[in-house]
């Protein structure tokens, strides 16, 4: 098998995703990510990651914050400084810094669209399942290493009003919703096109046009870091389709044991995907036999950490504590996949 026929691969996997995802599930979460970045104040959320806050409701609020960003394991170390810094005590801090990068709404709606609904269900609930147990266990083992505390200064926000922000993300989520669900096109292009003028004359209409500029600045900053990495992804995919022998998949990969889910989440862990990326090549993997609880593996734990996510995080957390951490993902990232698996 020529190299030239792998690049052939790769690139006919990127027209592929192009056409069949592009338009109807990664735009419109692009526009909502950038959206949450404007409106949503980070502040606001900052603040209940306390240690004096109630541990169901900071554990809670940092086991979903990955939902409003668009970020790798990479992009989450300096917000994970931050909130250690602002007094964020390291089960809750912890918490963050494993559902940043896990969960996010770009993230969870191309899952399902390209691995099915079902995997990005679980996905979901285990992802925030996992960070909020292993936060406790974090704020358990070092419960005496704290953070100095600050008190927060909250943002005084957007102008555009909390009933009208309300409304754009509905139509937003309504726009995903549409554009990932298995209808005709004849339905599907229509009702897109309606919801897409709707958000325009709430948009132009109800909004400052400093908070449209931001909200489209912010939009195109999540595109240019992200979309050309997942066009990589999206190219690696296909070449590692073309190139790795099926027979490699099912020997390694391809049941529910220990040791193909442990395999999955240690490659995971040690790989670095880039946001979205992971959804791709895990694709071509299904597709040369991976079983599903190893692919669940590999999406719980490689998102969330990579080499070089260790080694920031080491200059954060210290080496006992990002061994203990990195250990914890890898431990439940394999006991969800075979969970996963068996089901």
């Amino acid at each position: 098998m020529s190299l030239e026929t792998a690049l052939v691969a790769g690139a006919e996997q990127i027209v592929d995703y192009l056409t069949a995802h592009t338009w109807n599930s990664i735009i419109p979460a692009f526009f909502i990510a950038g959206a949450m970045a404007v409106f949503l104040s980070k502040d606001v959320i900052l603040k209940y990651f306390s240690a004096d806050t109630k541990k169901y409701v900071s554990y809670t609020i940092a086991s979903v914050s990955g939902v409003i960003l668009a970020v790798c394991s990479c992009v989450i170390i300096p917000l994970f400084a931050g909130i250690r810094k602002r007094g964020a005590g390291i089960g809750p801090a912890t918490t963050f810094l494993y559902s940043g990068p896990a969960i996010n709404i770009m993230a969870l709606a191309l899952t399902a669209r390209v691995l099915g609904f079902e995997i990005s269900i679980a996905r979901a609930v285990m992802a925030i399942s996992m960070s909020i147990v292993i936060g406790l266990i974090m704020s358990l083992i070092y419960k005496d290493e704290k953070a100095p505390e600050r008190k927060l200064a909250l943002s005084e926000g957007s102008s555009f009003s909390s009933r009208w922000v309300l409304v754009l993300f509905v139509l937003m989520l309504a726009t995903l919703v549409v554009g990932t669900a298995s209808i005709s096109l004849l339905l599907k292009i229509p009702l897109m096109v309606s919801l897409t003028v709707v958000i325009g004359v709430v948009t132009f209409k109800r909004m400052d046009r400093s908070e449209v500029r931001m909200w489209g600045g912010e939009t195109y900053s999540l595109f240019k870091m992200i979309f050309p990495l997942l066009l990589v992804g999206v190219f690696a995919a296909g070449m590692i389709k073309e190139l790795m022998p099926p027979e490699y998949i099912a020997g390694y990969l391809g049941t529910n044991d220990v040791i193909s889910n442990l395999t999955a989440s240690v490659i995971g862990a040690f790989m670095y995907f880039a946001t979205l990326t992971e959804v791709p090549i895990i694709d071509s993997l299904v597709s040369l036999g991976m079983h599903k609880g190893p692919e669940l593996s590999l999406l719980l734990a490689g998102p969330a950490l990579s080499l070089p996510n260790m080694l920031a995080i080491r200059r954060v957390m210290g080496t006992r504590m990002t061994a203990t951490y990195v250990a914890l993902v890898i431990f439940f990232a394999t006991v969800s996949g075979i969970v996963y698996g068996s089901l």
